[in-house]
């Protein structure tokens, strides 16, 4: 039996949601139109309101609804202090950990050649221009430990070089309260490589 156009249409709209597969999207769409009518005008109406009036932080890139993200427009935050993120979703991650008090950059991506992602993509020229109108006195890159992430990171390390500010990379490593044998060779790896000295 297949589905009415518009049950397919919902189904197949369902299925841009990362990990959303044809079951999941399908299951989804039946508990919406059986069960919840009610909060799927609420999705569709939020979701709606969001795409209209959602856009990206003029100054670090990230998403809000105001020409200035709440981080960007906090006095209090550490202007020395410059992290370089992938996704606006690492920003939050960084804050939940209550470690960081600086200023951030987000890149809304990786470098990408083979997708057409390219540093103008990632506003990485947009970031060039930050670091040189100063105040910046470290930068943290703080790109997902991928492949795509390590070689941004290594770009925009080099791209920093020759300006007057100090470059750090975040460690990557064995999780807290993890055990050894239980972690994958690449991260133990790294762990080792970013090994540093007790104080």
């Amino acid at each position: 039996m297949s589905f009415s156009p518009l049950i397919n249409n919902l189904i197949e709209s369902l299925r841009c949601l990362p990990g959303v597969g044809p079951k999941s999207a399908q299951r989804m769409a039946m508990h919406i139109l059986e069960h919840d009518r009610a909060r799927g005008t609420t999705l569709a109406q939020a979701l709606a309101e969001a795409i209209d009036k959602v856009g990206q932080c003029d100054t670090c890139r990230t998403l809000t609804e105001q020409p200035r993200c709440d981080i960007c427009s906090n006095a209090k935050r550490d202007e020395r202090l410059l992290c370089v993120v992938e996704q606006p979703s690492d920003v939050i991650a960084v804050e939940q950990s209550g470690t960081y008090r600086g200023r951030y950059f987000v890149l809304m991506g990786h470098l990408s050649p083979i997708d057409g992602v390219g540093p103008e993509q990632l506003g990485i020229p947009q970031l060039l221009v930050r670091l040189q109108e100063g105040g910046t006195e470290e930068l943290i890159i703080a790109t997902n430990p991928t492949v795509e992430g390590e070689a941004t990171a290594y770009y925009i390390a080099e791209q920093a070089k020759p300006l007057d500010v100090s470059v750090s990379r975040i460690a990557h490593g064995v999780p807290l309260g993890g055990d050894l044998d239980l972690v994958d060779m690449g991260t133990l790896a790294h762990a080792f490589k970013g090994r540093t000295k007790f104080s």
